[in-house]
């Protein structure tokens, strides 16, 4: 049996909660569980850890979960340690793909090849490489020289030695081959090069933005479901985020007929629906009362007044979609598992989402959202 183990401690020194930051609205270890899960040839995805937020993550998308002990889980911890007390609970297990969370775009065909070039007998080990064509530099006590070259005689780039770094985002090796080397690296080693983009990995702060950037431009465009709730700011979602104010200072302001009738769709489909606004303006409460939906104003703290509710409600944040447009939206996208916002969303809260709508606020947003939920869940009875 083919295992994956990622190990995720709830510690980390570069990035607070790094394994459970999210690129395009979903959580790195939750990244790396699907790729281990839409590998063919990986059939258990274990995450060991030594804290309870990312357990309960990880059970709620499909992972097992391994209890690591606090001392295997400090910042001088290493991989190994925790991949030989993973190894204990799991006896079965004949090959393992150790598979980092903090590697964003794990192609899980690149994932299939290593676990195929094992198996077959090619390699004890199998690493994901990148190529490597620059010329490279080593400090030393008395300056910086060249390495795999000389100052003398440069060759052409395509000229010098093929190499190749490891991405770190996985390694693929029997069980009784790591027991008895206790490392990762042992006997034969292959490499599945893998692409730039699917090399990066995520150190500091500026390699999450980087992360967050490159997902908006290239991770394809997924549909929001299962869901149990929808939770949807109100100005700039069900407005265009234009207010007309009148000489006695009464505020209106402009919603979509089109999308009331997505409100209905939606309720009808049995979705639970909420309006959650920092707005005092009786004008909310006015339009959620035309709906027919709940809504919560005048909340200064929306992410605690989210919590609250989904608490009230026991309703699972994995299952929850929030519909933002601006950085006031920052701490409900970042606790549901659809955080979602439109089309003429501020970049910074772009950056957070899972899916972007095509629609502006107030143009139709709600609508193309309900239509994208119901087909999703008319496609899921199928």
């Amino acid at each position: 049996m083919t295992v994956a183990i990622i190990p995720a401690r709830g510690g980390s020194q570069g990035i607070i909660d790094k394994n459970l930051q999210s690129v395009r609205g979903v959580p790195l270890v939750v990244r790396a569980i699907r790729s281990c899960q839409d590998a063919f040839t990986i059939d258990r995805v274990y995450v060991s850890t030594d804290s309870e937020r990312i357990a309960q993550v990880a059970e709620s998308h499909g992972a097992r979960v391994i209890r690591r002990p606090r001392d295997l889980a400090t910042h001088t911890s290493s991989s190994e340690e925790a991949l030989l007390h993973a190894l204990e609970e799991i006896p079965d297990a004949t090959t393992v793909a150790f598979v980092q969370a903090t590697s964003p775009f794990i192609g899980f065909r690149d994932l299939d090849k290593a676990v195929k070039m094992v198996g077959a007998g090619d390699y004890d080990v199998v690493f994901s490489g990148v190529s490597h064509h620059s010329f490279r530099w080593e400090e030393t006590d008395s300056g910086w020289r060249p390495v795999g070259h000389t100052m003398e005689s440069r060759p052409r780039r395509q000229d010098l030695p093929k190499t190749v770094i490891e991405t770190g985002a996985f390694y693929v090796f029997s069980r009784n081959g790591f027991l008895q080397a206790k490392s990762r690296f042992h006997g034969s080693v292959g490499v599945v090069q893998v692409p730039h983009r699917d090399a990066l990995e995520i150190d500091t702060p500026e390699d999450l933005q980087m992360a967050r950037e490159l997902a908006v431009h290239t991770d394809t465009r997924q549909t929001p479901w299962p869901l149990d709730a929808i939770v949807f700011d109100f100005d700039g979602v069900h407005t265009d985020d234009f207010v007309y104010v009148n000489q006695e200072g009464s505020e209106t302001v402009r919603v979509k007929r089109g999308d009331g009738m997505g409100i209905k769709m939606l309720k009808d489909a049995g979705i639970t629906l909420l309006i959650l606004s920092t707005e005092t303006n009786p004008v909310v409460q006015a339009r959620a009362k035309k709906l027919g939906v709940t809504a919560l104003t005048g909340e200064d703290d929306k992410a605690k007044a989210l919590v609250e509710w989904m608490d009230k409600n026991t309703i699972d944040p994995a299952r929850v979609a929030y519909v933002g447009n601006d950085v006031n939206d920052t701490g409900c996208l970042e606790m549901v598992g659809w955080p979602i916002v439109v089309q003429d969303a501020h970049p910074d809260v772009k950056l957070l989402a899972r899916l972007t709508l095509e629609s502006p606020g107030g143009e139709g947003a709600v609508r193309e959202l309900a239509d994208l939920v119901l087909h999703a869940k008319a496609k899921d009875k199928r």
